[in-house]
């Protein structure tokens, strides 16, 4: 089988050295990718900006921005047959990116963001028989918003998780499909759990 898995976080640039993105270490998407490979599949690894090295016998294409995933996503799409889908991608990225770098002149600064856009609801409408898997990193009415992106994004499992998951080697997390969850971890490691999500490919 031929597998996709995205990791980390991704950072939208508001001048030549400040940036936005979020705390997200690639861990969980890393050993996805290798329990992926172990299993015999045909890996190749999307990742945002990490300090993680490359798993072996995974192709690994290294990504800064959400655009940046964007079109590498979509070039590997149509020859996939799943996807793991962990990367933490920014969902707004500054309109506009400044020349060199922004000087402190005033005691507030007001950006204006822009969205950017959503790879996972692409992929899902694009789908066909793909096997798509997808994580929500959730605080709020957790299992609800989890529930809602399942279903906007034309998911077949949707793994609930929280912030504490960050940079951890275990977590805490919650896997749901169409009728609820279907397996729950506590104090996993990350390993142990990725090696459950490719078994469900």
């Amino acid at each position: 089988m031929r597998v996709l898995v995205t990791a980390g976080p991704t950072r939208e640039y508001l001048d030549a050295v400040r940036f936005i993105s979020n705390a997200s270490s690639g861990k969980m998407g890393f050993a996805c990718a290798e329990a992926a490979a172990r299993a015999g599949h045909d890996v190749v690894l999307v990742t945002g900006p990490v300090t993680l090295p490359d798993p072996k016998g995974v192709r690994t294409v290294r990504v800064v921005g959400a655009d940046d995933m964007y079109r590498a996503v979509m070039k590997a799409y149509p020859r996939i047959d799943a996807a793991i889908m962990t990367a933490a991608v920014g969902d707004y990225r500054p309109a506009e990116r400044f020349a060199g770098k922004l000087k402190k002149k005033s005691e507030t600064l007001t950006l204006r963001l822009v969205r950017t856009r959503d790879i996972l609801k692409e992929m899902g409408r694009k789908k066909g028989k793909r096997i798509l898997i997808g994580f929500a990193l959730e605080v709020q009415d957790a299992v609800h918003q989890a529930l809602v992106k399942y279903k906007k994004k034309n998911l077949d499992y949707v793994v609930l998780n929280t912030p504490r998951t960050f940079a951890a080697d275990r977590m805490d997390c919650r896997v749901y499909r169409e009728g609820g969850v279907v397996k729950r971890f506590k104090g996993a490691t990350k390993e142990s759990v990725a090696r459950w999500i490719v078994g469900v490919l």
